[in-house]
């Protein structure tokens, strides 16, 4: 793997002093070699940076490796780290190790400091050399250990450095050319977006902040597609997600079930659409009248900033990210009953969402099988109360009722404590462990598969009613197949387990299928933004139809046609409906697929209140798909 290297010496001048102290700051992130650590991006805007994560399910990951330049001399090593485990074990945790100057090993155990919090903890005084130095971070125990930065000082004050700002961004900033359409979020929806936009003539930028694209569909959180595609009003809309849809479903399974490759060369197949990967959007600009002229992106790897401009924006990020930057109205959580007079409302609204999966498989082991005992671990798992599986599902699911933002990192580390600890308790403690003796951990996410945060608002909001009396609107456009499907965490009493709950229940309610109003795909504040896929305009209920991969892919699809609409009129998402909806609904019969066959992808599918989705018509819908998608 190679990485620009960003390290930066801050010559920090004490006017008082005769000396010069030399300060390096080395982002853990721009190390040459990672070894077998990953770089975790997930929670940048709360905690500030990539790091890197010594993933490896309690075996020991290979050093990161670098090299730097400095003056010499003796210097003071911190580095940015924390200890994980702490929210739940007040000692030392998970994730300890060590750093390594020029071949020594720093005496002082890092990652085991601190409530849970980020911080500064110091490794050692160390001498370097005039010139090249080498630098490692040494794994412990493999349990998720995490590096922010380090920080070599000679300052007698290192606070003073520590506090301060560690980037100098100008350096490293650059315009890209300008787009018709920028697409933030390279999940099933922003590569439906890019790829519809793209083929209708659009110049197209897809910003991804991951190295693979499919978001949950990816490798990366392993979630197969859900919901019917390809049906009436519009039967056209699925044509671009037939092209790299997996050919098999299930959750939690091998990387290669997942297929990252075909989504890879379906976006680099087309020649008007550029793909920025390891770019994460932080930052709006707007003009006067609330428009988006450019989205800043930091570099995951390099640090380097690019600011993305174009007449159009689309927010495919899940969170809605691009649009509460850009100051969009939005919501979170649950809407009280008299807001919306849904059936299911709560009495008041509260803040109350759907949880992140922490997914993971087990299987034979190809050496030792043995997976260790730690203090940290949690002592609340029981014959009773364990999962003596080789898989956690979508059901593992932490966070039900926690700000999925703000505590997402809380949220994801608790899904990997409670993985470990149930898996340990399987193989050590069990009266079943006779049967996991040559099994060992395959994999486990250290991405959550979120299902919900903020949903942006647009000029039509979609709530239960409308689903229920199946209320279609003039400008529906792809139909949402799957039951309104709500997660509420499981109890004490249905999993014998006394702790932050972890697994979750699903309450279905059948519907219709109904096609989706286009006024759902654009923000009713922020002028010339769109939206596809879980943040789009609609009721924390509906959301629950809503939020489905296949259905986000035709989101996808149908905003990047209403984005060739708004460029060949010069005008605004809202005007599409207003002035142009006939425009929109031609180029939908159409559809913008290559007009070739592509497998057929009949699995996790549901049962709907119309009888053309139920039981055995089923195949025949197989066959319409499979050939309708010839032009």
């Amino acid at each position: 793997m190679k990485s620009t290297h960003i390290v930066f010496a801050a010559a920090v001048a004490a006017a008082a002093l005769c000396a010069r102290a030399e300060t390096l700051v080395i982002e853990a992130e721009s190390f040459s070699d990672w070894g077998g650590w990953v770089n975790d991006t997930q929670f940048m805007d709360q905690m500030g940076s990539p790091y890197l994560l010594a993933h490896g399910l309690g075996k020991p990951v290979a050093d990161a490796k670098t090299t730097f330049e400095a003056k010499g001399g003796r210097y003071g090593v911190w580095v940015r780290t924390k200890n994980w485990t702490a929210p739940w074990h007040p000692d030392v945790g998970a994730g300890t190790f060590n750093v390594v100057v020029n071949g020594e090993k720093l005496p002082n155990l890092l990652g085991c400091q601190g409530k849970g919090e980020w911080l500064w903890a110091k490794a050692d005084d160390v001498t370097l050399k005039a010139g090249k130095n080498t630098l490692a971070l040494h794994d412990l125990d493999g349990f998720d250990g995490r590096a922010d930065a380090i920080v070599f000082t000679t300052e007698a004050d290192p606070q003073k450095v520590l506090d301060g700002p560690r980037r100098p961004f100008s350096i490293y900033s650059k315009i890209s050319k300008d787009y018709d359409l920028v697409v933030v979020g390279g999940g099933i929806a922003g590569i439906c977006t890019a790829v519809s936009a793209a083929r209708l003539g659009l110049s197209v930028a897809l910003v991804h902040d991951r190295p693979v694209l499919g978001g949950n569909n990816s490798s990366e959180v392993r979630v197969h597609l859900g919901a019917w595609q390809n049906l009436p009003p519009y039967p056209r809309l699925g044509d671009v997600l037939a092209e790299f849809g997996p050919k098999e479903g299930g959750n939690a399974r091998t990387a290669s079930v997942y297929e990252d490759d075909r989504k890879m060369a379906i976006v680099k197949a087309e020649k008007n659409l550029d793909l920025f990967l390891n770019e994460h959007v932080n930052g709006v600009t707007t003009n006067g009248e609330g428009r988006i002229v450019s989205v800043r992106a930091v570099n995951t790897r390099t640090g380097e900033e690019n600011h993305h401009i174009a007449k159009w924006f689309a927010d495919c990020t899940g969170d809605g990210t691009v649009g509460y930057l850009a100051g969009a109205d939005f919501r979170m959580g649950r809407e009280a009953k008299c807001e919306t007079n849904e059936p299911d409302a709560p009495e008041k609204a509260d803040m109350i969402t759907m949880g992140a999966s922490v997914q993971w498989y087990a299987g034979k082991a190809e050496g030792d099988a043995s997976f260790p005992v730690r203090p940290w671990m949690l002592k609340s798992f029981n014959d009773a109360n364990c999962s003596p599986h080789l898989r956690g599902d979508w059901w593992w699911e932490a966070g039900l009722g926690r700000d999925q933002i703000a505590e997402g990192e809380y949220i994801r580390d608790y899904g990997l404590l409670v993985a470990f600890s149930n898996w340990s308790f399987v193989k050590n403690g069990s009266s079943r462990k006779a049967k996991f003796a040559d099994k060992e951990l395959k994999w486990v996410a250290y991405n959550a598969g979120r299902r919900e945060s903020r949903r942006l608002l647009g000029d039509f909001i979609l709530d239960q009613n409308h689903l229920r009396k199946k209320d279609f609107q003039p400008d529906g456009t792809c139909a949402t197949t799957w039951t309104i499907d709500l997660h509420l965490p499981k109890t004490a009493a249905e999993t014998k387990f006394e702790g932050e709950p972890f697994q979750s229940n699903s309450l279905n309610e059948k519907i219709w299928p109904y096609p989706i109003p286009y006024r759902c795909f654009y923000s009713r504040n922020v002028p010339n933004l769109f939206m596809a896929g879980r943040d789009i305009s609609v009721t924390h209920i509906a959301l629950g139809t809503t939020r489905l991969m296949r259905t986000h892919g035709m989101m996808g699809e149908v905003v990047g046609m209403a984005a060739s609409i708004c460029r060949k009129h010069g005008c605004s998402p809202r005007d599409v409906y207003a002035k142009h909806l006939d425009e929109l609904k031609a180029l939908m019969e159409k559809g913008v697929g290559d007009g070739k066959a592509h497998p057929s992808q009949m699995y996790n599918l549901q049962d709907s209140l119309d009888p053309s989705l139920r039981g055995p018509n089923r195949r025949n819908h197989q066959i319409r798909q499979a050939t309708s998608s010839r032009k």
